[in-house]
């Protein structure tokens, strides 16, 4: 084999290997290009999959509780079954009471609800404010009934309950007789509490009924003498039993002269 020929089968050779290697390394090339791109398409594919939520399908039992709730007349049912306090505009009065709206509804408070006492002109309630709770709902005769009452009562106790708690036995006060009962007498007393004076606390001398010494509507001074279960007890008689012991009588007796001297007075102008 001449020289030129084996230049040219040595040249042939390398170019071969060039291009068989540049091929080779061109599909890895590729093929990592693939790859990866496949890689970052699940990824993708993922983050998108994540971000779906699942959707809960909504029942025909949970459009019947929408509707439920969107009724006025439930609502208001709930609110009597809770004991809710409420707080309506007074928007007119009748004979009877007031009227307010509620949730929509037109509603009624009975004039004896609307406080402790008695309302004597129910027109100084109209455009006032007040709590209130519902005590009937009858839908079918498209009828709400509310009340001031309740509330009204409990506040009152709670502030008796403090004043109660906040009472010196010891203390003397006056009231005023509320009722008489065999048992003794009721006194409110002047800070809008009542106690009880027992018929034995009544007079230092026995007697039968409070009736004998009392009459409802007096004013009468009592001691305060025990306060027990929110109870206050109440006597007249420890009062007495101070002032008799305030008193003291003092007896003064004449000297012996002077004994004396007065009845050679008498004696002196006497003839025998």
């Amino acid at each position: 084999m001449d020289t030129q020929n084996l230049q040219n089968e040595v040249t042939e050779s390398v170019l071969t290997a060039v291009t068989e290697g540049s091929i080779e390394e061109q599909g890895t090339v590729q093929s990592e290009e693939v790859e990866t791109s496949t890689v970052e398409v699940k990824e993708e594919v993922k983050e998108e999959i994540t971000a779906v939520k699942p959707q809960v399908m909504e029942t025909m039992a949970d459009y019947e509780a929408h509707f439920d709730d969107a009724n006025p007349w439930n609502l208001v049912a709930k609110y009597m079954k809770q004991k809710t306090n409420l707080t309506v505009t007074i928007e007119g009065v009748v004979g009877g009471g007031a009227i307010a709206v509620l949730e929509g509804l037109r509603s009624f408070i009975p004039a004896s609800r609307l406080s402790l006492t008695y309302v004597e002109n129910l027109e100084t309630f109209l455009n006032t404010e007040v709590q209130v709770r519902v005590i009937e709902v009858d839908q079918a005769e498209n009828k709400l009934v509310l009340s001031c009452r309740e509330i009204l009562r409990e506040q009152e106790q709670a502030k008796k309950k403090v004043m109660i708690e906040n009472i010196t036995v010891g203390t003397i006060t006056k009231g005023v007789v509320e009722s008489l009962q065999d048992y003794g007498a009721f006194v409110r007393l002047e800070d809008g509490l009542s106690g009880l004076v027992h018929v034995s606390q009544i007079a230092n001398r026995r007697i039968k009924t409070p009736k004998e010494v009392l009459k409802v509507g007096e004013e009468v001074k009592v001691k305060i003498i025990g306060v027990k279960e929110g109870k206050i007890s109440l006597s007249i008689k420890a009062l007495e039993e101070n002032a008799e012991e305030q008193v003291v009588e003092k007896v003064v007796l004449p000297k012996a002269e002077a004994i004396g001297t007065n009845l050679g007075d008498l004696f002196k102008n006497i003839k025998l």
